[in-house]
């Protein structure tokens, strides 16, 4: 129960904003790509967007909390996602119109975290292995 209550601790040193933004927004529509997995590119894009989030279970696991480093697997995974989800969009090959909707809204929310996790991840680079609430 203690890994527990240290992950949570973490998560609750973060800012508010920071949160809500993982909480309801970042973590929801990039689970949402399961929703999609039989539409044109849907496997690939849930594997990418889900596969971007996975490794960081055992990082907050490991570290008893949360940490820059946890931008790795974001940078990695969320950036051929993009790139795929972008030339998908801009092709006209968003298949059918929830889906069209979807894959804006899933490129415009890892964008953003993408804007924070490069940042983070030159940071978590660099030396800086802090955990959050320490």
């Amino acid at each position: 129960m203690g890994l527990i209550r240290d992950v949570w601790r973490s998560f609750r040193a973060m800012p508010l904003w920071v949160q809500f933004w993982v909480a309801l927004v970042l973590v929801p529509v990039n689970l949402a790509a399961a929703l999609f997995w039989n539409q044109p590119g849907g496997a690939l894009i849930a594997v990418l967007a889900i596969g971007g989030m996975l490794p960081n279970v055992a990082m907050m696991l490991a570290e008893r909390g949360l940490s820059k480093g946890m931008a790795l697997s974001h940078v990695a995974l969320w950036t051929p996602l993009g790139a795929i989800v972008a030339w998908r969009l801009l092709a006209g090959e968003g298949g059918a119109p929830a889906y069209t909707t979807y894959l804006w809204l899933l490129l415009a929310v890892d964008l953003v975290s993408l804007a924070f996790d490069f940042p983070d991840a030159w940071k978590w680079w660099k030396g800086d292995r802090a955990v959050a609430g320490r």
